[in-house]
């Protein structure tokens, strides 16, 4: 089963009741949409389940991050999502106090030059590279 963890109290602030949830965060993720098409969102005490068929696995993990970086949400299923098998190796990192997208990219690659290649594995989930949050969760492309 696809399932992904996250801090519930923290991220963008999409609803202000459960009942509204669904639509909010499928809207939100509908606004920069990865490549996921025929998405179903729903929710229930913080679980976001998703639905649809991914153009790539790319398309899949950005989908779960936007969810999941929602106020409100703890977790999100994605079993319900038919995508490819990924291409690229993949970690989830989650920013702490102090994190910088540099910091990051030095840590993972070596040289903190390289945190555009992080922003742009994660831009519908970070606007602007100066702009990150505790508790967020991110892509990181390792190959």
């Amino acid at each position: 089963m696809g399932l992904l963890s996250f801090a519930k109290s923290i991220g963008k602030k999409l609803f202000a009741k459960e009942a509204e949830a669904s639509e909010k965060i499928s809207e939100y993720i509908e606004e920069d949409n990865p490549g996921v098409k025929n998405l179903e969102v729903s929710i229930e005490d913080g679980v976001v389940s998703l639905k649809g068929e991914a153009e790539n696995a790319e398309a899949l993990e950005k989908a779960v991050l936007m969810a999941g970086n929602v106020n409100g949400v703890s977790e999100v299923r994605y079993d319900g999502v038919v995508a490819p098998e990924p291409t690229e190796q993949v970690e989830y990192y989650e920013i702490v106090s102090g994190d910088t997208l540099s910091g990051i990219a030095k840590k993972f690659y070596g040289n903190g030059s390289k945190y555009m290649r992080i922003f742009e594995a994660n831009r519908e989930v970070i606007k602007d590279p100066d702009k990150i949050y505790v508790g967020q969760k991110i892509r990181i492309p390792l190959d």
